[in-house]
């Protein structure tokens, strides 16, 4: 076998289809309507077309920048399954200063990932009998909750605000 005559990935397969439900990750889920051809700059581009309801907003992504942009389906049932028994786990709080630790929750919740975005809710979760947050812990706190509940809710093909719900009653009764 030689080395040199390794194939190449083929650009031309597209990774999803319209109509498909896909996370990027600094916006979250989205949804192809389209997948179209334009050209660019005299450059001939295939563009996945996306669309955030919750944002109001359509992004066009170029097929062969899926991979560089992380762009990827829906949380596997499992996965979320783990970020839902991570939001029961216990907050830890690291004891650095609020602006070193709201950058990572915001690194966290631009990630993406379903696990990481159920640390930061259950790291800035408040109950009941717990003091206040401040204005920007709870702007993060609910910047994440919204970003996993639209995932839970196209994972499991529910609405927003029932997987809202279901978060919040998975980490009261934590």
């Amino acid at each position: 076998m030689n080395i040199m005559t390794s194939k190449k990935p083929d650009l031309s397969k597209k990774k999803f289809r319209k109509g498909e439900h896909i996370v990027y990750p600094a916006h979250g889920v989205g949804r192809i309507t389209s997948i179209d051809k334009e050209t660019i700059a005299g450059t001939e581009l295939e563009l996945y077309v996306i669309e955030f309801d919750k944002e109001k907003m359509t992004l066009r992504v170029p097929v062969a920048k899926v991979d560089q942009l992380q762009m990827r389906s829906l949380a596997s049932p499992d996965i979320m399954k783990t970020a839902l028994t991570t939001l029961r786990g216990r907050a830890r709080v690291k004891r650095t200063m609020w602006s070193r630790r709201a950058q990572e929750y915001e690194a966290k919740i631009n990630s993406g990932d379903p696990i990481s975005i159920a640390e930061v809710v259950r790291d800035l979760h408040r109950a009941e009998d717990q003091p206040e947050q401040s204005y920007s812990e709870r702007q993060i706190y609910e910047s994440a909750l919204g970003r996993l509940a639209r995932e839970v809710a196209a994972v499991e093909k529910i609405d927003e605000r029932s997987a809202i719900e279901k978060l919040e009653k998975t980490l009261k009764a934590a």
